[in-house]
């Protein structure tokens, strides 16, 4: 019986093992490497060619959705499952945008990322069942979401700002430099009218991003 292979990227350890653990209970998948950042998971896919990647998005470094974005220009068939913490539907609708095929929370049952990964490798798309519905709902609703204007990289610095994040501490967490990071955040200002930090933050709460 042929395996599928996982390639798991997240940038903690102990959770990396925790979901091995869970994928190698399967007798039909087996994970075949493992990276902490998005740099690490675009040099690993290029040398192993995992069947999936099983990946976080909030990560030090480029962070998932860029790698999601160079993953794909490399080869647009690549089949990837996000695995985050993030429960609203604006990182789910990032990340199949850039070309993932699923979404799950961290929170999700042992058997429904069995779920998610066997139907990926059969080519179907996945989401979470409450990440599905919030995104419905938003859909139907007709609701215009101001940061869908942002850049994947705006977007980045964008959540870390609304998290109370310094300039420094954004440069240093995304290996940007702080004027690069400068450059972002006046974009940010501009494209969403905002005048400072607190405004920005309060844009976040307002579209779930974070918690008030």
């Amino acid at each position: 019986m042929s395996q599928i292979k996982i390639l798991l990227v997240d940038d903690h350890a102990v959770v990396r093992m925790g979901f091995k653990m869970l994928i190698e209970a399967e007798d039909d998948i087996t994970v075949i490497g493992e990276a902490e950042s998005g740099e690490g998971a675009i040099k690993l896919f290029q040398e192993l060619k995992p069947d999936i990647i099983v990946m976080d998005i909030t990560m030090p470094g480029i962070g998932g959705i860029e790698a999601i974005d160079r993953i794909m220009a490399k080869d647009k068939n690549t089949k990837i499952l996000v695995l985050s913490a993030h429960e609203d539907s604006v990182h789910p609708k990032r990340v199949l945008n850039a070309g993932a095929m699923g979404y799950l929370t961290k929170r999700s049952a042992a058997e429904e990322l069995i779920k998610a990964i066997k139907s990926i490798h059969q080519g179907k798309r996945y989401l979470e069942p409450s990440i599905a519905q919030q995104m419905a709902i938003t859909q139907l609703s007709g609701e215009t979401n101001p940061i869908e204007i942002l850049s994947d990289r705006e977007f980045e610095v964008f959540i870390a700002l609304a998290k109370g994040k310094s300039t420094n501490d954004i440069a240093d967490t995304l290996c940007l430099s702080p004027r690069t990071v400068g450059t972002h955040l006046y974009n940010i200002k501009q494209k969403l009218n905002a005048n400072n930090s607190a405004e920005i933050a309060l844009i976040a709460i307002r579209c779930g991003l974070i918690n008030p």
